[in-house]
């Protein structure tokens, strides 16, 4: 019924478990996930999830806030995108939180880690996996200048601004919501979270991180997504088996139907 549309499963304390992760997202009726990448080098324990359970997906990219690994060539992502199950590019983006004294121009690296990557969307038809932090215009100015209407894909663990989000979905783009929308602090994402066409949406966990409340503080895992669900669903007056169906809908349209 639920589908958690970004995590980590090759993290320490997640891969080593990972027959019980299974397990519980079983019960939590979590039928599906797609593993993210974050460098090359971590690829192919991403890639091996994937082709070994047949409810898991793969994407291929390199992280934003990676430094000191391999950078992705075009080609790079080219010849790992054309491999069985992997349906998707990124995660990519722009990530300026942690820039310390460095200036704007010094992060250039990163701006044009994000054109190959956007550049490899467009090259297989793949979607797009944003994050954005800190950054949201150059990532926007970006995705016009290289992408246009020509990409798709979708700004996951969004945290931005009703602005942000509106210039995302006239790009094309959904939106994905994580457990920091239960958290107290998120009154604003909240209200954000109440527009967003029903159509484009999904859910996530981006574990092993930002678990949702009750279980904030723990390693977040796969099968805690339905309580992202349960807070769209009070936000919007639904149920949460409902918003578990359509953000199911957009995660198979956005990323498998496409792929197949």
């Amino acid at each position: 019924m639920y589908v958690d549309s970004h995590c980590h499963l090759t993290n320490d304390g997640l891969i080593e478990r990972i027959d019980d992760v299974r397990a519980q997202m079983q019960a939590a009726q979590v039928d599906r996930a797609l593993v993210i990448c974050t460098t090359l080098e971590g690829f192919d324990a991403v890639h091996a999830l994937a082709t070994r359970y047949d409810n898991f997906w793969a994407s291929v990219g390199v992280h934003p806030d990676e430094e000191g690994v391999t950078e992705p060539s075009l080609d790079d992502l080219l010849r790992r995108a054309a491999l069985p199950r992997v349906v998707a590019i990124g995660e990519t983006g722009l990530d300026y939180f942690r820039i310390g004294q460095r200036s704007h121009a010094d992060m250039a690296w990163q701006r044009e880690r994000f054109r190959v990557h956007i550049r490899a969307a467009r090259h297989t038809g793949k979607p797009l996996v944003i994050h954005t932090r800190s950054a949201s215009a150059d990532t926007l100015d970006i995705l016009r200048e290289e992408g246009g209407q020509a990409v798709r894909g979708v700004f996951h663990c969004f945290t931005e601004t009703a602005q942000v989000a509106r210039a995302a979905l006239d790009l094309g783009f959904h939106i994905s919501f994580s457990g920091i929308l239960t958290f107290k602090n998120a009154a604003d994402l909240r209200e954000v979270a109440r527009w967003v066409p029903l159509d484009r949406l999904l859910i996530e966990t981006d574990s092993p991180y930002l678990a949702p409340v009750p279980h904030r503080g723990k390693t977040n895992q796969p099968a805690y997504v339905p309580w992202v669900a349960r807070q769209l669903a009070a936000l919007r007056g639904m149920a949460a088996e409902d918003i578990g169906a359509a953000t199911g809908r957009n995660f198979e349209h956005l990323f498998i139907q496409e792929a197949s």
